[in-house]
């Protein structure tokens, strides 16, 4: 796990996190290990998902229907999580203001802890004292939430009443997000393995998460328009929520799927399909309509390893060079129906017309070269600037400058183009 969390902390973005879910068994590795790589100040919480309702009568000891979510940010000096707009709040706002609808909160507090420095006398505007209240005041236990600075900064926001000093509690929108994940609104795994069997007509995986606990975790933790990365896709949960999360509050969040396994495209992809076209037989109105979007596919091709064009073993395809080299260089999606082999020509970017000169061959490579002719040949053949691959070059930076061309030798300039 440890060069995996690293790089997956690099991918991270300044004000991003990270959400791993773990079970008691290697919970307290993970949390040592993830204190190493992220640093223990980045730290942001260890969420408790109650993963399970009943059952496990059969245990020995506890039956254990909770797993873990450890939560980690990049920089916690610019992480931020959104209020849960779902909570329930029990609390009664039978008050209203200028302001809005309040409760009041008693000033003075027993569970904070006592602090002599907290516990002064605060004289209301009509010169009555009030004092923290004490049920013994041979045992002093209570003390007020705020110091003598802040009673006198915001003494208008005091209320005094029946002999105590209360604090306005406004009503919010949502309520501040808590780690312990044991409503029903969190799913269960019960949850998750319904949700794939109204997609597929079968169990396919013995844990899979809910979308309900995924989309809550994305609802407070990202903005309509980040980026959710998912390493272990498994049965594409994350794809789902993102998609779902959506449709409800107009965003544009996008996803991305990693999945090493054989079922990437049976099962990942093919649920993320059937979420944006719909499942016709389904009962659920969302399910059956489908949640519109789109998304792309890819698979893996083989590792290309540069030096090995230098050593001529084990070299790539055209196509396969062809496909690493025009995404590496601009970002963009690579289309093979582009590809003219014969002319050299790979493709076209938003900025380029991209050539490659090579062949799997390795006295192909030692005797290409980019030359005059050649290169004021290709520059006739549009209006873009040209970016050509080749083994080497026998002209100038004068000239191609002149024509319009950006020159990338094999192997060895393929990164720079993304600097």
């Amino acid at each position: 796990m440890m060069p995996r969390l690293k790089l997956l902390r690099e991918l991270l973005a300044k004000n991003g996190a990270i959400f791993i879910s773990i079970d008691d068994n290697e919970q307290h590795r993970l949390r040592m290990l993830c204190d190493e790589i992220f640093g223990e100040e980045n730290f942001v919480a260890d969420l408790i998902w109650k993963s399970k309702s009943g059952g496990a009568n059969d245990s020995r000891f506890f039956a254990v229907d909770h797993e873990y979510i450890l939560v980690y940010s990049k920089n916690l000096t610019e992480f931020n999580l959104s209020l849960d707009l779902n909570a329930n709040v029990t609390t009664l706002y039978n008050l209203q203001d200028e302001n809005g609808f309040y409760s009041l909160d008693r000033l003075d507090k027993q569970s904070l802890g006592y602090l002599k420095s907290l516990d002064f006398t605060i004289t209301a505007s009509d010169g009555k004292d009030y004092k923290v209240y004490h049920k013994d005041p041979s045992n002093k236990v209570a003390r007020w939430r705020w110091g003598k600075k802040t009673v006198k900064e915001r003494f208008n926001d005091l209320v005094f009443k029946n002999g105590f000093v209360y604090t306005k509690n406004y009503k919010k929108d949502g309520s501040i997000a808590r780690s312990l994940l044991v409503e029903e609104r969190f799913g269960r795994t019960r949850t998750g393995k319904t949700n794939l069997f109204n997609f597929f007509g079968r169990e396919i995986f013995a844990n899979p998460k809910p979308p309900q606990l995924i989309k809550h975790l994305l609802s407070i933790a990202t903005n309509k328009t980040d980026i959710i990365l998912d390493s272990f896709a498994g049965s594409g949960t994350t794809a789902h929520s993102v998609l779902d999360l959506n449709k409800e509050d107009g965003g544009k969040r996008k996803f991305i799927l990693v999945e090493c396994e054989d079922y990437a495209d049976n099962i990942t992809a093919e649920r993320v399909r059937r979420v944006i076209k719909g499942v016709p037989t389904a009962k659920n109105e969302k399910l059956k309509n489908g949640l519109g979007r789109s998304f792309s596919y890819f698979d893996l091709g083989k590792l290309i390893k540069m030096k090995s064009i230098l050593s001529g073993k084990r070299l790539p395809s055209y196509k396969e060079l062809a496909r690493y080299v025009f995404y590496t260089a601009t970002g963009e999606e690579f289309d093979e129906s582009k590809v003219n082999e014969k002319e050299n020509f790979i493709g076209e970017s938003k900025d380029y017309k991209i050539y490659l000169f090579y062949k799997p061959n390795i006295e192909y490579l030692k005797n290409t070269a980019l030359t005059l002719n050649l290169a004021e040949s290709l520059s006739q053949k549009g209006a873009k600037k040209l970016l050509v691959f080749a083994p080497t070059k026998y002209i100038d930076q004068e000239n191609l400058t002149r024509l319009r061309i950006d020159f990338a030798q094999l192997p060895f300039e393929i990164y720079k183009m993304t600097e």
